[in-house]
C-alpha cells in the first residue's frame, strides 16, 4: 500500500476519498486553487498545495502543476475523483513517466473508451450489442445530417469525448440537425476541447442502467451489480438507485458478463462502470452506450448493497488496492446484493428560475447522517459557491431493507438537508421521489423532464413572509445589550391610539415584491399581505376588515393576496430556527440573516427574502422606461457575443451565450428592435439579474 497520494481534485470527491486515506492510514495530499483556499477538502487532508489561480485550466486541469505538487509532496500515487482529469489519457501516462501510481485505469484503456466511437467499436467486436447509429470518426457537419437521416428522426447527438451527458443533444426534426450539431460541437469544445461528434438513434422512453466492475492487473475481472440511473435533467443524472427494480436475476446476470467483457476488451484495470440503454418494454434488449473510466459520482449506492463473502465493500480502498498492485480476493460468486439505496444530488441551482446555476456564500448547513442516511459532501458554512466549477455540492445516500424503506429514508433525508446561502435542487428531489411513477419504479429518462413544471412549487408560501416579518421586527429576537431608544423598536405603538401598522418590503428573486404589514394584538400578530403597490386598507378594523371576521379572507382575484388581516403568533426563536403559528397551522424554519435580508429553509427548499425599496426599485425601472433590458439569468461569463449596438435583431433571435458551471444559456431577443444597449464582451464576467443588454422595440426605436 503507498504510504501518501495525492487526490487530485476538490469538493465532495476529494472529501471522500481522503475519507477512506485516513481509514487505510495512508497521508493525503490536497491541491487548491486560489477559489479554495479554505474549502472542506484542504482543511480535512493532511497536507495542502496551493496549484494556481482559481481558473480550472490554470489549476486543477494543470497538468505540471499536479505532478510539481506531488513531487514536493512526496506523493507516491495520484488519485483523480471524477470530472476534471479522471478520464484524461494524457494525464495518467504523465503521472506513469513522472514514477507515480495512477489510481485507474491505463491511459490506453482510458484512451480507448474516451472515444465513444472506437469504444463501440471495440466491444461490438467482444460481442456486447450497441446503439445503431453512425460509424467512422471525424465526420463533416453534412455527413452528420446524412447519418441522421439514414437512422432516421429521432436521434442523439454526442460528443465523442468527454462524458457527464455534456454537449448531447436530443434532435426530432430534420430541419434543426445543422443547428443542433453546431450547438453540440460548440458545448463539446468548451468542456472536452474536442467536437468531433456521433449520431445514435434515439430508444423512446428508455432507461438508463449501469453496471460497476471492478478488475485488478492480474486478469481478474468482476461486475458488482447495476444501478439504476434513468431519472436525469437535461442528460444530467440526478437519482441513482441500486439495485434496478427493471432486471430480473437473467438479466442482471446477462447484462454483467456483457460488462466484464467490455472490460477486458480495453485491458481494463480498476473501478469502472459499463453503462446501458435499455428499452423499458424489453430489458433484454439492452445496448452498450460509454464506459466510464473512473469512479462514479453514485458509487455509494453500490457500497451499501454489495456483500462480499458477507463483508461490506469501500470502492476507493479498492482501487488503492488495485493500483498498489494487489489481486482481488474474491470471485464473482462471492458477490451478493443485499437491501437497496438510493441517491440524491444537491446541485447549485433554482428549480424556480428554470433550474439555472446558482451561487453564494453558505450561510447555514446541516447534513444528515446516521439512521440510513449518509451524506457526502465538500460543503462548510462560509462555503463560496461560485460558477467556476461544476454545480454538484454534495450526495444524500439512503439504505434500506427494501425500495419503500430507502425511499421514505431519503425523503427524509433531504428535508433534513439544510444549505442556506445558496438555492439547490434539494426539496425538488423529495418531491420527485414522492411522485407515483418514481415510487412505482416505472421510471425512463424523460421522466424528470415531463413532470417537472409539477414538481416545482407557484410562488412563495405566505407562512415565509411571516416568519420574516416576524423576525424583522424583531419578535422572538434575543434583546440587544445596553439601552435601546423605544420609538426605534417597531412595535407599532403610538401615543393615544390602537398601534399603527409596520410595513416590511420584501422580493425573493424571480418573484413579484410583496407587502407584509404587522402589528402587535395581545400575544399574537396582526399580519397582512399583498403584491407590493397593491390597494390594501391602511387601517382595517381590529380582528379584520369591516364586514368580515377575524382571518376570513377577501377574494381579491387571481395572484392577489387577502387584504383582511390573520393571526399569527410566534411560538419559539433561537439564532437559527424559528417556530411560528399562522392561521392554526404551526410552521417550523431554519433562518440565517444575509446581507441582503434573510435566508429562510424547509424540507429542503429556500427561500431568500430581499429587502425591497419600491422608490429605488420605481427610479430604477424609469431609466429603462420604453425599452426591455436582457439580464443574466445566472452568475458566468458570457463566452459569445453575436450583436453591436445599433444592431436590428428579429424576435427570438440569439445575442448572447453565458455559460456557468459548464452550462450554457442563450440570450435571446424578446421581440423584434434595435439593440440599444450592450454592456458586456465576450470573457465578461456576469453576476445574477445583472443587466447584459437592452432592445428597445422597433416601433419606438
Amino acid at each position: 500500500m503507498f504510504s501518501t497520494v495525492l487526490v487530485a481534485n476538490r469538493g465532495e470527491i476529494a472529501v471522500r476519498v481522503i475519507r477512506t486515506l485516513r481509514t487505510l492510514g495512508v497521508r493525503s495530499v490536497a491541491v487548491f486553487s486560489d477559489a479554495d483556499a479554505d474549502a472542506r477538502h484542504v482543511r480535512e487532508a493532511d497536507t495542502a498545495v496551493r496549484i494556481g489561480p482559481a481558473s480550472a485550466a490554470e489549476s486543477y486541469l494543470s497538468i505540471d502543476r499536479l505532478l510539481d505538487a506531488a513531487a514536493r509532496t512526496g506523493a507516491e500515487a495520484v488519485h483523480p475523483g471524477y470530472g476534471f482529469l479522471a478520464e484524461n489519457a494524457a494525464f495518467a501516462r504523465a503521472c506513469a513517466e513522472a514514477g507515480l501510481a495512477f489510481i485507474g485505469p491505463p491511459a490506453s484503456a482510458i484512451s480507448l473508451m474516451g472515444d465513444k466511437i472506437r469504444a463501440k467499436e471495440t466491444v461490438q467486436a467482444a460481442g456486447v450489442p450497441v446503439v445503431p447509429g453512425s460509424s467512422g470518426s471525424g465526420l463533416t457537419d453534412d455527413q452528420l445530417a446524412d447519418a441522421a437521416r439514414e437512422i432516421g428522426m429521432p436521434v442523439l447527438l454526442k460528443p465523442s469525448a468527454g462524458g457527464g451527458g455534456k454537449g448531447m443533444r436530443l434532435t426530432r426534426v430534420e430541419s434543426a440537425l445543422l443547428e443542433e450539431i453546431a450547438a453540440a460541437r460548440r458545448e463539446a469544445r468548451a468542456s472536452f476541447g474536442d467536437d468531433t461528434l456521433l449520431v445514435e438513434r434515439w430508444i423512446d422512453r428508455p432507461r438508463h442502467i449501469e453496471i460497476q466492475v471492478l478488475a485488478d492487473g492480474h486478469g481478474h475481472v468482476v461486475h458488482l451489480g447495476e444501478r439504476e440511473c434513468s431519472l436525469q435533467r437535461r442528460h444530467q443524472k440526478i437519482i441513482e438507485e441500486a439495485p434496478s427494480v427493471l432486471l430480473d436475476e437473467k438479466t442482471r446476470a446477462a447484462m454483467g458478463s456483457a460488462a466484464v467483457e467490455a472490460a477486458r476488451s480495453c485491458g481494463y484495470v480498476g473501478a469502472g462502470t459499463v453503462e446501458f440503454i435499455v428499452p423499458g418494454s424489453d430489458p433484454s434488449s439492452y445496448y452498450f452506450m460509454e464506459m466510464n473510466t473512473r469512479l462514479q459520482v453514485e458509487h455509494p449506492v453500490t457500497e451499501l448493497v454489495v456483500s462480499i463473502a458477507g463483508g461490506g465493500l469501500d470502492l476507493v480502498e479498492w482501487q488503492l488496492r488495485v493500483a498498489a498492485g494487489e489481486q482481488l480476493p474474491f470471485a464473482q460468486e462471492d458477490i451478493s446484493l443485499t437491501g437497496h439505496a438510493i441517491e440524491a444530488r444537491i446541485c447549485a441551482e433554482d428549480p424556480s428560475r428554470g433550474f439555472l446555476p446558482s451561487g453564494g456564500t453558505v450561510l447555514a448547513l446541516h447534513e444528515p447522517q446516521g439512521d440510513g442516511a449518509r451524506t457526502d459532501s465538500g460543503l462548510t458554512e462560509g462555503t463560496e459557491v461560485g460558477s467556476l466549477y461544476d454545480p454538484m455540492l454534495s450526495k444524500v445516500i439512503a439504505y434500506g431493507p427494501d425500495r419503500p424503506t430507502a425511499l421514505r429514508k431519503l425523503r427524509a433525508a433531504l428535508a433534513d438537508t439544510v444549505t442556506l446561502g445558496v438555492p439547490t435542487n434539494a426539496g425538488f428531489l423529495r418531491r420527485l421521489l414522492a411522485h407515483e411513477s418514481v415510487v412505482a419504479g416505472d421510471l425512463d429518462t424523460g421522466l424528470v423532464e415531463r413532470e417537472a413544471d409539477g414538481l416545482v412549487p407557484e410562488g412563495v408560501p405566505d407562512e415565509v413572509y411571516a416568519a420574516a416579518a416576524l423576525l424583522r421586527a424583531g419578535v422572538g429576537a434575543p434583546a440587544a445589550p445596553g439601552w435601546v431608544d423605544p420609538f426605534s423598536v417597531p412595535t407599532g405603538w403610538r401615543l393615544g391610539g390602537e398601534p399603527a401598522w409596520t410595513v416590511h418590503h420584501f422580493r425573493v428573486p424571480g418573484q413579484e415584491p410583496v407587502e407584509v404589514r404587522t402589528r402587535p394584538s395581545g400575544r399574537s400578530v396582526e399580519l397582512l399581505l399583498g403584491a407590493a403597490g397593491q390597494s390594501v386598507p391602511a387601517h382595517p378594523a381590529p380582528g379584520g376588515s369591516p364586514g368580515r371576521s377575524p382571518g376570513e379572507f377577501e377574494d381579491r382575484g387571481p395572484g392577489q393576496r387577502p387584504a383582511a388581516p390573520t393571526r399569527t403568533r410566534l411560538l419559539t426563536a433561537t439564532p437559527t430556527r424559528v417556530t411560528l403559528e399562522l392561521d392554526r397551522v404551526t410552521h417550523t424554519f431554519t433562518y440565517a440573516p444575509s446581507p441582503e435580508g434573510t435566508w429562510l429553509g424547509r424540507d429542503g427548499d429556500s427561500w431568500h427574502l430581499q429587502d425591497h425599496d419600491p422608490v429605488e426599485a420605481s427610479l430604477s425601472g424609469a431609466a429603462h422606461a420604453g425599452a426591455d433590458t436582457l439580464a443574466a439569468p445566472m452568475p458566468g461569463t458570457v463566452t459569445v457575443v453575436k450583436v453591436a449596438v445599433g444592431d436590428e435583431v428579429d424576435a427570438g433571435q440569439s445575442l448572447l451565450v453565458v455559460e456557468a458551471m459548464k452550462m450554457e444559456h442563450v440570450i435571446s431577443a424578446p421581440h423584434a428592435g434595435t439593440v440599444t444597449e450592450l454592456d458586456v464582451t465576450a470573457g465578461s464576467t456576469v453576476a445574477m439579474d445583472q443587466i447584459l443588454a437592452v432592445v428597445t422595440p422597433r416601433e419606438e426605436a
